[in-house]
């Protein structure tokens, strides 16, 4: 869990819009979806204490929303400021830029061949089963590093003019061990997964956004 600064002051409505994932690599979007990363910035910025809207209670009107903001276009925006948008004045997006593996390490054993010479050696039963027995150890040890960059942005729903960005960059290790012996297996997942690198990512960003105080002005 993280710790916001202003935690204790109230902050503005906003609108989490869905952001963008840039990266390609397959691996990353197996893990991780724009819609997580909305759920992760939802759920931060509630923690630090603003006032989110739920976008499951906006339903289409999100996607019009956020083509209104990129379009720039305030007039645009004028039909959205009633009802639950009244008295929203700020809209945050996350984005991940980077998300891409920088080095792999993989190691691994198997038996299979001490067992088939095993096997080949001995011509009794004994012998046999202990060669079977041999060939079915498996030992593998993967480990990755990742490097994973998010951007944030604030967005005045009045003018949809850009008031606030900042930009996150982080490494982690991913390692999995795995054994197998007479048909049992074994894994062992260490380090971090993907989608919670996201959301330390997501913390430190809504960190800096708490750190600009709950007006969301520049310090």
């Amino acid at each position: 869990p993280a710790t916001y600064r202003n935690v204790h002051i109230p902050g503005p409505p906003l609108v989490v819009l869905p952001g963008e994932i840039k990266s390609n690599n397959a691996t990353f979007l197996q893990k991780v979806s724009p819609n997580n990363i909305a759920d992760y910035g939802e759920l931060e910025l509630a923690n630090a204490n603003f006032k989110v809207l739920e976008r499951s209670a906006l339903g289409p009107l999100l996607g019009e929303l956020r083509l209104a903001v990129e379009m720039g276009d305030p007039q645009a925006m004028t039909k959205f400021k009633r009802g639950k948008f009244q008295s929203t004045r700020f809209m945050v997006q996350f984005d991940v830029l980077k998300a891409e593996p920088v080095a792999k390490a993989e190691s691994g054993f198997s038996g299979r061949s001490l067992g088939n010479i095993v096997n080949a050696l001995s011509g009794s039963r004994a012998g046999y089963a202990a060669g079977s027995a041999l060939g079915s150890v498996e030992n593998q040890e993967v480990a990755g590093v990742w490097i994973i960059g998010l951007r944030y942005k604030v967005i005045d729903a009045s003018t949809t003019e850009q008031i606030a960005t900042n930009y996150f960059e982080d490494k982690m290790e991913v390692g999995a061990k795995g054994s197998a012996m007479l048909g049992l297996s074994r894994s062992q997942e260490g380090g971090e997964t993907l989608d919670t690198m996201v959301q330390r990512l997501i913390q430190k960003a809504v960190a800096d956004i708490d750190m600009r105080g709950k007006n969301l002005q520049v310090p």
